[in-house]
């Protein structure tokens, strides 16, 4: 069983929903990318969602769209993205890792040499948001190989057709784009989420995580009684970036501690 996959049913017998909080490896500074992993961690998540800094994402609002020009002004790159999950794996052998990202870096690498050397680094799963299921074959197979888990996204206009597939493909947990828009944009509907959820679990037996556009502990606590996991990026990030070096991992692990609070149903 995989880390993920283990994750969940740990998680399903104690009756809790997992918190995957996203941040950009190599954001504000490449050193304290694993002490923030830590942290997130010791806040509650669950599982780390990583982003792989690229320059032309697609599904990045400006506040993540910021933290990866950060990460580049540093020269973060794909391989430092997974020389720092070795670094995080020396502490923490049991949180899963998604590494989250773009093919270009992918493509430059190579998809056997990617595989290879994200297992090699302790990867669990990687989401690739411009790797369409009609033409990921290749790629999951690579994956694969190696027990690495292919997330994908769906969202609210995904046709049911794209959606067989992508439960034919998908491994660890299916990730809901639960909005029309970028990562951190626009209000939640909540009701149009609770429609969607059970034609995603119909097509696709996995966990089904929610994200984009989750700023604070009572949504979260909403869509986590909707669905296995819930993703928080655009709100942590915002944290990341409007702290000082020395408050940094003090924000981050109180505003993650929040949200699992709220999902827990603690004051």
């Amino acid at each position: 069983m995989s880390r993920i996959a283990a994750t969940f049913s740990t998680l399903k017998t104690q009756g809790k929903k997992a918190l995957i909080p996203f941040i950009t490896a190599g954001d504000p500074q490449p050193d304290r990318t694993v002490p923030l992993m830590h942290r997130l961690v010791e806040a509650g998540a669950n599982i780390i969602e990583l982003g792989v800094p690229f320059s032309d994402p697609m599904a990045d609002g400006p506040t993540i769209q910021r933290a990866s020009e950060r990460a580049l002004k540093h020269g973060v790159s794909l391989r430092d993205v997974l020389g720092m999950v070795v670094e995080f794996r020396k502490k923490d052998a049991l949180t899963p890792v998604v590494l989250m990202g773009y093919a270009n870096p992918i493509e430059a690498m190579g998809y056997a040499q990617f595989a290879a050397a994200a297992a090699v680094a302790g990867v669990d799963g990687v989401l690739t948001v411009d790797y369409p299921p009609e033409e990921s074959a290749a790629f999951v197979a690579h994956l694969g190989h190696h027990g690495i888990d292919p997330i994908f996204l769906l969202s609210p206009t995904t046709p049911e057709a794209r959606m067989a597939q992508v439960g034919k493909l998908a491994r660890g947990f299916i990730y809901y784009v639960s909005l029309k828009g970028v990562t951190g944009a626009a209000t939640l509907d909540s009701a149009e989420v609770a429609r969607k959820i059970p034609q995603i679990r119909a097509a696709a037996n996995l966990p089904v995580g929610i994200g984009f556009g989750i700023r604070d502990g009572q949504t979260a606590r909403t869509m986590s009684q909707m669905a296995d996991a819930v993703v928080i990026g655009s709100r942590i990030v915002e944290e990341i970036e409007n702290s000082t070096a020395e408050s940094l991992l003090d924000n981050v692990y109180n505003l993650v501690k929040s949200f699992r609070d709220a999902m827990d149903g603690n004051k």
